[in-house]
């Protein structure tokens, strides 16, 4: 269990720093399409849908990256007093009863979405957009994040489980579970 739960963590690190240097592309990309409209008065549509799906790609791929250094925005109304016995038991119940049903409802409900994009050989609906096979490729991108979601989710879910237990696993690297009680 300590194995699979670490290869997640491992996973959802590596994926989410790589595709970090995305939003570095997205600055690059944003500045050209400034420059080249306003300086040389020129544009191309592909190149401004491209920053859009730049930033779905960043937000879809860096979702279990968040989730793993507990980042993502939370109601802190049920975990700010709890001990560490009590936070894991609020991360298992908020897993079990909205994280994974909602991951495993995005995965189910957009599969045929994503299928027939491709069948469709789907490309922008704007004269000059992003052409065959970006827009399904970057569709594709949601059932990929949702699976991304429940990989790390159910790494969490473990961690937590093994740790009421008494036999903890291997911490969350987080930045921000330190003062965590004082979020919201």
């Amino acid at each position: 269990m300590r194995r699979l739960v670490s290869l997640a963590d491992a996973f959802s690190d590596i994926s989410g720093r790589a595709i970090a240097w995305l939003t570095l592309l997205m600055v690059v990309v944003t500045f050209l399409v400034v420059v080249l409209r306003y300086l040389f008065d020129l544009g191309w549509i592909w190149l401004q849908e491209s920053v859009t799906w730049m930033h779905a790609a960043v937000l879809m791929l860096g979702a279990a990256y968040t989730l793993r250094h507990e980042e993502h925005v939370r109601v802190d109304v049920f975990y700010r007093n709890r001990d560490v016995r009590g936070r894991a038991w609020v991360d298992i119940f908020g897993s079990l009863c909205f994280l994974l049903p909602m991951c495993i409802f995005l995965l189910w409900s957009s599969l045929d979405y994503v299928s027939a994009s491709w069948q469709l050989r789907e490309t922008s609906q704007e004269a000059g957009g992003l052409p065959y096979p970006l827009v399904p490729l970057m569709k594709t991108l949601i059932p990929i994040a949702a699976l991304l979601l429940i990989m790390q989710g159910l790494a969490d879910l473990a961690r937590n489980i093994v740790m009421l237990l008494g036999r903890p696993l291997a911490p969350r690297a987080s930045a921000g579970s330190a003062s965590r009680g004082d979020a919201l």
